[in-house]
């Protein structure tokens, strides 16, 4: 899955989207995303001029969505069908080592609970084979408009 299509489930657009691509998918399962990360992203301007490094919020941001899309896909939904997922909670988040400009960000989301309007996941983001954060991640669905 492409971005264009990633944009049916998520409604974050640029800077904040942080999903590239997905890779792998299995419903009701787990979702595998990519995000590459680039020096001329926003935040590098201020974290940190000199010794850039991708903020750990914004790993688990991606996360975050990587569950979103899981979510949607899982509920065969898109954002046109009026529901949204937000972040509701995140919990026992560790980081292991820091992220810079031209790491490529391997999202693992994998469903512990799916529930009618909330989601528990667990989540871990990878460089190569390097365990970078973990995260358990509650999202939790909204009707909106």
């Amino acid at each position: 899955m492409e971005v264009t299509e990633i944009q049916k489930y998520l409604p974050h657009r640029y800077p904040f989207l942080l999903v590239d691509r997905v890779i792998e998918f299995e419903q009701d399962k787990r979702i595998v995303c990519i995000k590459n990360v680039t020096i001329n992203e926003p935040q590098f301007t201020g974290h940190f001029p000199v010794t850039p490094v991708f903020p750990g919020v914004l790993i688990v941001e991606a996360l975050a969505q990587a569950s979103g899309i899981l979510a949607f896909r899982s509920r065969n939904r898109t954002l046109d069908d009026g529901y949204i997922y937000y972040l509701a909670g995140t919990d026992k988040t560790k980081f292991k080592r820091s992220v810079v400009p031209g790491d490529q960000l391997r999202l693992e989301v994998e469903i512990l609970n799916l529930r009618k309007h909330w989601m528990k996941a667990s989540g871990k983001a990878y460089v190569d084979d390097n365990l970078v954060c973990s995260s358990l991640l509650t999202c939790a669905e909204q009707q909106v408009g």
